[in-house]
């Protein structure tokens, strides 16, 4: 089967998707449709993205695609992934802490740590380890659909022990088969010498697909790919966490805290208007559980009375701000965009929109809470819509902030079946956390034509912590470019000292045979 480009002709990808999904179903649903979960089939007889996903990761070869479907979804069905809970894992793996979700890589991809030191080979537990790994695939799958995962395998403090060949080789067919598209990059920190033959083997699992994501990276290293507020302080970072069980500490996109303290602008009279609803937690934003020992993270809004106020300017708060091309189609609400809101460092690309459409016949309380409140501005931020109706709410950032991936947004909605019967700050402490929808928007940096030198040049002296924070990571990378170029110049001298000692040793024992040939007589011819 001829393989097309990714980014060809849309058609031509539809037709491939189709394609794909009438080979499944005549090869491999056929006949032996109990192999699978009758939801994994539904979803993927609908779901383009999920089709286009394995024929991506599979250079669009329809062939290879559906083996990888067809193993894919029985494995899904084996473990079964559709009614995997935290229920139905065993306790104490959670609490061993040797796998978690944490924190952010430089480009904004989730972290999944796995502790090697804490795992220990066990024939009689490697089922349940292997269900607790696709626990947590599943429940990020569900929470950030089709944003790729960084693994981080922490080999500090391990030996050989603890390498489990079997556990290593089910986490790579995790996102080489049962996953795709899922992995970002591998990157293992600090390995022990002594398993350089054993991740030898492992690179050969990895296949063409797979093998450029795997890093290896020393403490000094790492800090490329992961910003010291993400990094243990073992791996040379900065950041404190500690992991412990119940609850479970995925920290729930527990996002980047802004450290840049207050901003003196109009919007601090509104933010201490709605400070105590800006104190709600993590739970009351992002999920039921709350991490352990919780950051101050504060989803600050403008409250309700600044979409009252706002209602006349419209079109002026509107204008200027980037419009969506995408749409999310909820059960409550079309949210617009479907996935990301771009900003960029030009006055022009500091504002975008997000639009909401009530799809329902009752009205719609909605709020926007942000990951980085002293960064942006939303406007509003808490209101509702009226059936059929739609509101737009402007997303800005603050004067000298810039965007990061690692920003996230999420929008929440509930329907009011009794709409004026109550205010909205009560009506959200009462409405039961099942009726309410959540849909979360990440942020897309866009790229900049200004070289670095001028930027850094230019940047404002206002920008205050953040600007020095964002100038401190850049540093730091360029320090650790530095010493990787240092290691390798100490390796090549080490190997050149090797060598002319191999020489020295050759040129000696030269001599010596020589020296023997030498001494020995020379026979004398007996007379005739």
């Amino acid at each position: 089967m001829a393989e097309v480009d990714h980014h060809g002709d849309q058609q031509d990808i539809e037709k491939k998707i189709e394609e794909t999904r009438q080979r499944f179903n005549n090869e491999c649903l056929q006949d032996s449709a109990d192999k699978y979960d009758s939801r994994d089939v539904e979803r993927l007889q609908k779901d383009d993205a999920m089709v286009e996903g394995y024929l991506s990761w599979r250079q669009f070869v329809v062939d290879d695609a559906v083996k990888m479907i067809d193993e894919s979804l029985q494995w899904r069905k084996e473990f079964g992934l559709n009614d995997l809970t935290e229920s139905t894992v065993p306790k104490w793996m959670f609490e061993t802490g040797a796998v978690y979700l944490h924190g952010y890589d430089t480009e904004g991809n989730k972290l999944f740590w796995f502790k090697v030191k804490l795992h220990v080979k066990d024939a009689k537990t490697i089922l349940d380890k292997k269900k607790y790994v696709a626990f947590w695939l599943e429940r990020y799958a569900k929470k950030e659909p089709g944003m790729p995962l960084t693994v981080v395998f922490d080999m500090a403090e391990s030996g050989l022990s603890n390498i489990d060949m079997d556990f290593v080789r089910y986490i790579i067919n995790c996102f080489k088969v049962y996953y795709p598209k899922f992995l970002s990059k591998m990157i293992i920190v600090e390995m022990p010498w002594m398993m350089n033959a054993a991740w030898r083997i492992v690179k050969t699992w990895l296949g063409p697909e797979a093998i450029s994501k795997l890093k290896f990276a020393s403490r000094s290293e790492v800090q490329t790919y992961i910003g010291p507020e993400y990094l243990p302080t073992h791996m040379g970072g900065t950041d404190t966490f500690k992991y412990s069980y119940p609850p479970l500490p995925d920290d729930d996109f527990q996002t980047p805290i802004s450290e840049n303290g207050p901003i003196v602008s109009e919007d601090d009279v509104e933010s201490k208007e709605c400070e105590s609803e800006g104190k709600d937690t993590l739970e009351s934003s992002f999920s039921s559980e709350v991490a352990t020992k919780p950051k101050k993270v504060n989803f600050q809004d403008d409250g309700a009375r600044a979409e009252d106020n706002d209602k006349a300017d419209t079109p002026s708060r509107t204008k200027g701000a980037r419009k969506p091309l995408t749409t999310f189609k909820g059960p409550l609400l079309h949210v617009s965009p479907a996935e990301e809101l771009s900003f960029g460092s030009k006055e022009t690309e500091k504002k975008s929109l997000i639009i909401l459409n009530n799809v329902t016949k009752n009205q719609v309380a909605f709020k926007v809470r942000t990951t980085a409140p002293e960064k942006y501005r939303v406007k509003p931020s808490s209101s509702c819509c009226e059936p059929g109706a739609s509101v737009d709410i402007v997303v800005s950032l603050h004067g000298g902030y810039q965007a990061s991936l690692q920003d996230r947004f999420l929008v929440m909605a509930a329907e009011m079946e009794n709409a004026g019967s109550q205010e909205l700050a009560q009506f959200w402490k009462e409405v039961p956390k099942a009726k309410v929808m959540e849909h979360r928007l990440r942020c897309h940096v866009l790229e900049s034509t200004k070289p670095l030198m001028s930027a850094l040049k230019d940047a404002p002296v206002e920008g205050g912590a953040n600007g020095n924070q964002e100038l401190n990571m850049a540093l730091m990378r360029v320090m650790a470019c530095n010493s990787r170029l240092e290691q390798k110049l100490d390796r090549c001298l080490w190997v050149q000292k090797v060598l002319v000692g191999l020489v020295l040793i050759l040129v000696f024992f030269n001599m010596m045979v020589l020296s023997n040939v030498q001494q020995q007589p020379t026979p004398t011819t007996p007379p005739s």
